[in-house]
């Protein structure tokens, strides 16, 4: 084939490492993506069918405003407040994903060399990856590495000084992917403080799963915004629904970036029947966490697992790392070794992050592991 030198593409482009996704076989033991072990109830699906039928037109776009579905999202974001009528679809913006409304706020805020992003590593590796893709520059703090918790020294430096653009975006999870702790007071504290010229994007994808939330904060600061997803405790993974929330003007923003009509009829159907419903699917969150701390406690008690150092979780998963010095290569290994036995978890943040799945999957994959031998 002939070679081409393409000068048209952003050289920087050719060096970015793209987002791995899951490519796991149905047949597999998948541990590897955070997602609900649980698919919809039965009479879910049948509904959601009978939603295909009798309300969606193929040959029309989908409704560009999801009015609906923002009018059900600011009931549930309510529930958990003491002001039931703090939020309304005025406070909400919804996307492809959680990632698509990233990249809405990065498009927002820093392009144009207008500014950086601050990230803390290990962390979820999309706002690096989305930004550098926008030509972004992407400035990294590290954790402690007991408990995970931001290094706020540095973190203040990156803030203050630095010869880059000017931080202009704070992200951080809560609970945090891969390591599964929550933001704590001082770090809590530190973003409250940060000066209101940076957007502080607080991820509370795993929010049902911690039952902790800033949501309450954001009327009194205003540089604040919130995202959640569908795809963890809401079974839609497939559908690939996000949700942010944040002050109407900064809602209003972000309305005029997205994409026009980015979200197929299919998926709002099926966010909106997942809110309706959503007293039949919450209750299995604390069958994970059960399950979680279960597992957690076998690797932590049983001899078979003391080469590896397990970190409490209050998410849907565990994160675990090879006792002693970094070891990319242990690591690596565990997880091809698991894979032969088509147990799949995931290789990130320099561990090793095990989702947390049915009991019989969770069953499997401690059997295994406690088979190795390297």
């Amino acid at each position: 084939m002939r070679e081409y030198k393409l000068s048209f593409l952003r050289d920087d482009l050719f060096s970015l490492s793209a987002y791995a996704p899951s490519q796991t076989a149905r047949d597999s033991v998948r541990l590897d993506a955070n997602e609900s072990p649980y698919d919809l109830p039965q009479e879910l699906k049948e509904k959601l069918a009978e939603y295909y039928e009798d309300y969606i037109e193929t040959n029309r776009y989908p409704d560009g405003g999801h009015l609906t579905l923002k009018n059900l999202l600011a009931e549930y974001v309510n529930e958990g407040n003491s002001n039931p009528g703090l939020f309304d679809a005025n406070n909400i913006s919804v996307g492809n994903g959680s990632d698509e409304l990233i990249r809405s706020v990065l498009i927002a805020t820093c392009l144009n060399n207008r500014g950086s992003v601050l990230v803390a590593n290990p962390t979820f590796s999309m706002y690096a990856i989305l930004a550098k893709s926008l030509g972004i520059n992407v400035v990294f703090v590290e954790r402690n590495e007991e408990d995970f918790s931001i290094n706020l020294d540095r973190a203040n430096r990156a803030v203050y000084g630095g010869d880059y653009p000017p931080v202009r975006v704070v992200f951080v999870v809560h609970p945090n992917s891969p390591t599964g702790n929550c933001l704590t007071g001082e770090e809590i504290k530190w973003l409250k403080g940060l000066p209101e010229d940076i957007l502080v994007v607080v991820d509370e994808a795993y929010y049902e799963f911690s039952g902790q939330s800033l949501v309450s904060q954001l009327p009194f600061h205003p540089n604040w915004l919130i995202l959640r997803t569908f795809s963890k405790a809401f079974r839609l993974a497939s559908h690939r629904v996000g949700y942010a929330i944040a002050h109407p003007e900064v809602i209003a923003v972000l309305e005029k970036i997205r994409l026009p009509y980015n979200l197929p009829a299919f998926s709002q159907l099926a966010a909106q029947l997942v809110m309706e419903n959503r007293h039949l699917l919450l209750p299995s969150v604390r069958e994970i966490i059960g399950e979680r701390e279960r597992v957690y406690q076998i690797l932590t008690s049983h001899g078979e697992y003391k080469q590896f150092r397990v970190w409490p979780s209050c998410a849907n998963f565990l994160y675990l790392r090879w006792q002693g010095e970094d070891n990319p290569e242990k690591h690596q290994l565990v997880m091809e070794r698991l894979k032969r036995d088509k147990i799949h978890i995931r290789h990130t943040g320099g561990g090793l992050r095990i989702s947390i799945g049915h009991q019989r999957e969770n069953d499997a994959f401690l059997q295994a592991l406690s088979k190795l031998h390297l």
